[in-house]
């Protein structure tokens, strides 16, 4: 077996259509699609049209809702806390908080909070600051020889953005509002 006998398997790849390109090509002048119509052509939206009847998604009942004031945690399991103390990645003498976790690749991004969870087994003693812990996570920490305390939830930067901006607009509105003041009186 040389590099140069290297091949796929028969039938692993398939040419790409070249449509479009003349006669000789089997797919000239219609390109496969038939003749005329809004088929034939590009951007066509009629995926769940039912020529006028009610349809599908639109028979079915509503069910449930979706809670817009609901919290995102990122969960974190006792085991994976271990595994990257072992790793030396996450500094077990130093208290374990959400920004220690995210610098060690632990979570990936930050929500509304870290809570922990008891799967896996914790051998060294650390310090959590976490938003919440399952029982079973309290006990197994404790055991260990170590604690868990309970902080207030992060802001998230979205709505930390979207104050700072409605403290400017008010602030915005008052000064032009002033400079008219001024300019009435001046006339």
């Amino acid at each position: 077996m040389r590099l140069n006998d290297l091949r796929d398997n028969p039938g692993a790849t398939r040419a790409r259509k070249r449509v479009g390109r003349g006669p000789g090509s089997g797919k000239g002048k219609t390109a496969g699609r038939g003749n005329k119509g809004q088929k034939s052509r590009s951007g066509v939206a009629l995926k769940g049209f039912e020529g006028g009847q009610m349809p599908l998604h639109r028979r079915l009942p509503k069910r449930g809702f979706n809670n817009i004031f609901a919290k995102h945690f990122n969960e974190v399991n006792l085991g994976r806390v271990q595994a990257a103390i072992d790793k030396g990645v996450l500094d077990g003498k130093k208290p374990v908080t959400v920004e220690a976790l995210l610098a060690a690749g632990v979570i990936r991004r930050v929500q509304d909070g870290v809570r922990l969870l008891g799967k896996g087994e914790l051998k060294a003693k650390v310090a959590f600051e976490v938003t919440g812990a399952s029982a079973g996570a309290v006990k197994a920490v404790e055991a260990a020889g170590g604690s868990v305390t309970m902080v207030e939830l992060p802001k998230r930067q979205a709505k930390a953005k979207t104050d700072e901006t409605s403290a400017k607009a008010p602030a915005k509105k008052k000064a032009a509002k002033d400079s008219s003041e001024t300019s009435d009186a001046a006339s």
